[in-house]
């Protein structure tokens, strides 16, 4: 059976173009291919029916683009682009994001701004703009500051979900958590009781800042995050933290690797009567004199050598590092041109270490802190209540908190926490909680895949869906851009399907 093209009027006086099929005398309608007001559109719609018929005739000439039941054909000169979005990244990440189990939280503010957060870390107000325009999604400032209100509320919520992902998915059991400190500056020099000037390893010690508690697991995967107030001193900062996961998971067996910055005889005499173990890094220039002399002499500039002291804060176990030993000697060095230069040319600016003030106006080269600094040129120490441990495991847990100084570099860089532009002490710990869960996700896609977040982003971003309206019919149609042919988008399918 031939099929044709067949006009007919309608009862509205347009024109409706068919594909029929005479069969015994009687005409059956194969398609409605339109109805057409005026000469042009009456032709557009023949040459999408004569499309139609060649397509069933030849199977060729008329390629299906878009998977609608409706009808998969249109004639392409009748297409035109009406918008395009990314919402493959959105997708993506918001699968992720289920993966990581925050889905159980119910919260779509949440989710949408952790997501931005990682693709485009901007303000609030910029972020629901943003959303609209790359992935159609849509939020009033209403449903932004009453979202924002819920977050904080969600805290215990949010960690609960970290450590469920951890426990199942990375074998986490408490046993072994890192913790460190670092600061998040504020562009402005106006302080308050929680946004106060202090220490700050930026640079910015003259802005206000606060002070944020990290813990992660053994992989670098975010467990906890606390704030304080910016002048807190981090070392306080330890007890306050790690006390309160053990009391809020109720863990039996602890043990934490902090470094220096965290070590007082408080804290180490607090966390052994709590019954957690620790690993902290030692400030050997708090070692007694004649100890540092014995394990200096025992050590004798060998490295894979250990050496254990008992001390008042627990055993101290030392090492000698040639490629240390060479990185202090060039601080020292350097630090001693600067005491010369400003022996030389007295300021009022902070003086260099190995500067010794006389009076007022005369200083001199502090020539004991020198040959002190001398003294442990390459050795490093570490403070444990841990026994039968290996000094070389110990070390190695040290050695792994590179992990957390790695998540504060996501979180400062990638995911830009700062600087932070909120004034409300709430909307500044909602604001850290947002970044929690987007550091959360770019952990869980790194171990997964093996890619730094900023890789994955790179990828998945320029992904898009053009939407495509028939002028004609006025339907619309979505078609998504082919994915790359490459090993990093097929570790990026392979975590998707």
């Amino acid at each position: 059976m031939m099929w044709k093209i067949r006009t007919t009027k309608t009862g509205s006086g347009n024109i409706a173009v068919q594909v029929v099929e005479n069969s015994s005398h009687t005409v059956n309608i194969i398609k409605h291919i339109g109805s057409a007001k005026n000469e042009e559109e009456l032709e557009d719609l023949k040459k999408l029916g004569s499309e139609y018929i060649e397509k069933h005739n030849l199977d060729s000439g008329f390629i299906p683009l878009f998977n609608d039941k409706k009808s998969s054909l249109i004639s392409i000169d009748n297409l035109s682009v009406k918008e395009s979005h990314h919402t493959f990244a959105y997708e993506f990440l918001s699968h992720i994001y289920n993966i990581n189990g925050f889905d159980n939280i119910n919260d779509s503010i949440l989710r949408d701004l952790a997501i931005m957060r990682i693709l485009e870390p901007v303000s609030k107000e910029e972020s629901i703009r943003l959303l609209k325009e790359y992935f159609n999604v849509k939020y009033s400032h209403g449903d932004l500051h009453r979202g924002l209100k819920r977050i904080l509320e969600k805290k215990d919520k949010i960690e609960n979900v970290a450590v469920e992902y951890a426990k199942k998915t990375l074998n986490f059991d408490f046993s072994l958590v890192f913790y460190d400190v670092t600061n998040l500056y504020f562009e402005s020099f106006k302080s308050d009781d929680f946004r106060q000037p202090g220490f700050n390893k930026d640079g910015k010690s003259m802005q206000p800042q606060v002070a944020i508690g990290l813990v992660v697991n053994q992989d670098g995967y975010p467990i906890a995050i606390d704030m304080f107030e910016g002048k807190k001193y981090e070392g306080h900062t330890f007890l306050l933290v790690i006390l309160g996961l053990k009391e809020k998971y109720n863990i039996k067996t602890l043990t934490v690797v902090a470094d220096a910055g965290m070590l007082s005889y408080k804290n180490m005499e607090e966390l052994n009567n709590e019954g957690i173990s620790f690993i902290v890094g030692a400030r050997l220039f708090q070692v007694d004199r004649d100890l540092l002399k014995e394990i200096v002499n025992k050590l004798n500039m060998k490295e894979g050598k250990y050496i254990e002291s008992d001390t008042k804060y627990g055993a101290l176990i030392c090492d000698y590092s040639r490629k240390r030993a060479s990185k202090d000697k060039s601080d020292r060095e350097k630090q001693i041109k600067k005491a010369n230069y400003h022996i030389e040319n007295p300021t009022k600016h902070k003086r260099p270490r190995f500067v010794l003030k006389l009076d007022k106006e005369n200083f001199e080269l502090n020539t004991e802190l020198i040959e002190f600094d001398k003294l442990k040129e390459g050795i490093k120490g570490y403070y444990t209540n841990l026994n039968n441990i290996s000094p070389q495991l110990i070390i190695s847990r040290y050695h792994d908190l590179w992990h957390v100084e790695k998540a504060f570099r996501i979180t400062k860089g990638d995911l830009q926490a700062r600087p932070i532009f909120h004034r409300k002490e709430d909307m500044i710990k909602t604001h850290i909680l947002i970044v929690f869960v987007a550091l959360c996700i770019s952990k869980l896609l790194e171990l997964k895949t093996g890619l730094s977040i900023k890789v994955i982003k790179k990828n998945i971003f320029p992904i898009v869906d053009v939407v495509l309206i028939d002028k004609l019919t006025k339907r619309e149609f979505i078609k998504r851009q082919e994915f790359p042919d490459s090993d990093v988008f097929s570790k990026i399918k392979e975590l998707y399907t």
